[in-house]
């Protein structure tokens, strides 16, 4: 492990961290916040999106689920007054400016073409679309409607994610070289019986969270090499072990490791970004201990601060749920001062087309390259 330079003494706790901490700020002011309905009220509404919305002083105004059984639980467990019993009632409410839609890929697109044609603005689940084809043309209908669409890429908002971020914008580590993500955990997919017979798994489902995080933070691929497997006797029908390599226009290269079918009990899912003149490593604490998870761990090392060798950031959220609040203050501050939000449906696309590119390299056995 590296050291700092002899004789630095730089700054250290919020001496060091308070341009960071401002940076990575969830709350949402006053001003922005418009009443919201929900479409699904599955499990990760009810953990995360409905937690994280209510910390941040937002209103929920109704629910609407195929299951109205579930509905009316959610909805009576976290104060919402309505429960909608169709699309059609929660798109004729005038209350409502923005809906949060949390269903799966393949029933998002017909929700978001009523949505948009009712002048909803949305925040959409990921994957956005079940391929780029279709999410490019609610993009452009979203677009020629004036309506905002972002999607709920929550990992960039995630505050050792963030951090990262912030760091390399802020030049402390200098040019930013590489950046890995090695996951090795076990997961349970029973939780999500339909993701058990489907034909992509790992990287449409888990692995778009770091995707999309590596997109925030070095911008888009060039070319993408991905190697997938499945554990002989495991329950999902789809890739469970991916290893994924990612080259810049930069120079700069990104790695990913992830594993769901560890045995021995050792999870493991830590990040870490290097540049020219330091580097921002951590944990992703919600993974080694799902779904009640634990904080991040964040550390710098700088030459530029400088800092005296490693440098822990005092970590106050979780990915779940705090993090959910990040997509939702992207899209109300579009909606309230025209800012394209960070996880805008337009970005996304950009997501979506490395995910192809990974698929389409599983299939060919080679690198392919990402269309921009």
């Amino acid at each position: 492990m590296s050291a700092a330079p002899a004789g630095a003494t730089g700054p250290t706790g919020i001496e060091l961290w308070g341009p960071v901490a401002d940076a990575v700020d969830l709350r949402v002011p006053v001003e922005h916040r418009v009443p919201i309905a929900v479409v699904g009220a599955g499990a990760i509404v009810d953990v995360a999106h409905l937690p994280a919305y209510r910390a941040a002083g937002l209103e929920v105004v109704g629910i609407h689920d195929i299951d109205a059984t579930r509905a009316e639980d959610v909805a009576r467990r976290h104060g919402i007054d309505r429960v909608y019993g169709s699309l059609d009632e929660v798109l004729a409410d005038e209350r409502v400016q923005v809906i949060d839609v949390a269903v799966v890929a393949t029933a998002q697109p017909d929700i978001v073409r009523a949505a948009v044609a009712a002048g909803k603005h949305l925040l959409c689940q990921k994957p956005f679309a079940p391929d780029v084809t279709t999410a490019e043309e609610l993009r452009d209908l979203a677009e020629a409607a004036g309506v905002r669409v972002a999607v709920n890429q929550q990992l960039r908002f995630d505050e050792g994610i963030a951090v990262a971020r912030a760091v390399a914008e802020a030049g402390w580590i200098g040019e930013p070289t590489a950046l890995t993500v090695h996951v090795d955990i076990a997961t349970d997919f029973g939780a999500w019986p339909w993701l058990l017979t489907s034909d992509r798994l790992e990287i449409a489902y888990h692995s778009i969270h770091y995707l999309d995080a590596i997109r925030s933070i070095l911008g888009d691929p060039t070319s993408a090499y991905c190697a997938a497997g499945r554990r002989p006797g495991q329950a999902p029908a789809a890739e469970t072990r991916t290893m994924t390599t990612l080259r810049f226009p930069s120079g700069a290269s990104a790695g990913l490791h992830v594993n769901h079918e560890n045995l021995g009990g050792d999870a493991r899912a830590e990040f870490r970004l290097d540049g020219s003149e330091g580097s921002v490593r951590g944990e992703l604490g919600m993974l080694l201990d799902y779904p009640h998870g634990r904080p991040d761990t964040v550390e710098l090392f700088s030459r530029v601060v400088p800092t005296d060798g490693w440098v822990p950031f005092p970590v106050t959220r979780r990915w779940i749920p705090d993090a959910f609040a990040g997509p939702m203050k992207g899209l109300l501050r579009w909606i309230a001062t025209g800012e394209p939000a960070p996880t805008s449906a337009a970005d996304n696309v950009g997501t979506l087309r490395l995910v192809e590119a990974l698929y389409a390299s599983i299939a060919s056995g080679r690198a392919e390259d990402v269309d921009r």
